[in-house]
């Protein structure tokens, strides 16, 4: 979709946001299944969708550059619309990993298994499929470590 309009749109979590809608977004592609079905939304006048209970701040960007990364494509935008919609402060990454994201188990605790090493999801098992793909962000087996 990006390719095809030149436009981009953010949606930024609040604190508030429970760690499914960062399973829901934060992890998973949108290139196989809409994120956002089956959820209360809104559309801003420039199509931004917005999750107005969670939501902090929107921006719409129009793509001044891309690059191809294999399994990312990084693009750099100009800020088109910036909207602050909550005064509750943004999830930023150092908040979601002291709050949001669930902690890492004791070894003691843990089962034999493989860790995506780009979102954290474990895989229990004692081998990992040379063809597995991560559920939540579909990275390769090649991203795993053994627990």
């Amino acid at each position: 979709m990006i390719h095809d309009t030149g436009m981009f749109a953010l949606s930024v979590l609040a604190q508030s946001a429970p760690f499914s809608l960062f399973e829901r977004f934060g992890f998973s592609s949108g290139r196989d299944t809409d994120k956002f079905a089956n959820l209360f939304e809104e559309r801003a006048a420039n199509g931004i969708r917005i999750l107005t209970e969670h939501t902090s701040a929107v921006f719409a960007c129009r793509v001044l550059d891309e690059r191809d990364y294999g399994t990312h494509t990084v693009f750099v935008g100009e800020v088109l619309q910036a909207e602050v919609l909550s005064e509750e402060p943004p999830a930023t990454y150092a908040y979601y990993f002291d709050h949001i994201k669930p902690k890492k188990k004791n070894v003691e605790e843990t089962k034999a298994g493989f860790v995506c090493t780009i979102c954290g999801y474990v895989y229990e098992g004692d081998t990992l499929p040379a063809d597995f793909v991560c559920p939540l962000c579909k990275h390769p087996a090649s991203d795993f470590d053994p627990v």
